[in-house]
């Protein structure tokens, strides 16, 4: 009983037996996080989507932002199931283990979490990256690529958020984490894909009534 309290995570029973403290401060990873999407967007922005318009250009920035967190960071909490013993101070290892204050199914391997994880990392993570080609290119499958990922990302914060009320939503340490954690941080992949939905299926819509009409005129 002593070895599953010696970690800051609830429920206090968890065992997560040679569990070694996070050493980095939450400020420190915070930094290092901004920091790096930072650079992303910016070398997005301006080199890869300089003669795009400034739509384009912001979706390209979320499109490597998001493509690269899934396949780095959710990609390290997928292939690393004992990060929680990390002791090399590893900063993705480190990430996790202060991010498993707001959900600690994720010091704890919950299968739904390792699922929806698995396959955001694999599967729509370089998905994200293609999307970026897509637009910069102008290829034709850009808004129904975007609109498919947009969709996935969705329902895997459903999946995540459903599976989490049904197991008794009680995973934080505290309402601080819950909410900057488990609420804010997933918060953007439910707003963004959204917003993304919408203005894909009203251009794919308007693709579609316009090959309609063509084809009607070429009929009469």
């Amino acid at each position: 009983m002593e070895e599953a309290a010696a970690h800051p995570y609830v429920p206090r029973d968890l065992k997560l037996p040679g569990y070694v403290p996070i050493t980095m401060s939450m400020s420190s990873i915070l930094a290092v996080y901004l920091g790096a999407s930072l650079f992303v967007v910016t070398f997005v922005w301006f080199l890869l989507g300089r003669k795009k318009a400034h739509l384009d250009r912001l979706l390209m920035c979320w499109w490597a932002f998001t493509g690269l967190t899934h396949m780095l960071l959710e990609g390290y909490f997928v292939f690393s199931p004992e990060f929680f013993k990390d002791n090399t101070s590893c900063y993705l290892a480190e990430v996790w283990k202060e991010y498993s204050k707001g959900d600690s199914r994720y010091a704890g391997r919950d299968s739904a979490v390792i699922a929806v994880e698995g396959i955001t990392a694999v599967i729509e993570g370089p998905a994200c990256l293609l999307a970026v080609y897509a637009i910069a290119k102008g290829k034709s499958y850009s808004y129904v690529l975007q609109l498919a990922i947009s969709l996935g990302q969705l329902y895997g914060c459903l999946v995540y958020f459903i599976t989490a009320f049904l197991e008794g939503d009680n995973f934080a340490t505290n309402s601080f984490y819950y909410y900057s954690y488990y609420v804010g941080a997933n918060g953007w992949w439910v707003l963004i894909p959204l917003l993304i939905s919408y203005r894909c299926w009203n251009k794919i819509c308007e693709s579609a009534s316009g090959v309609e009409t063509k084809i009607k005129k070429k009929i009469r």
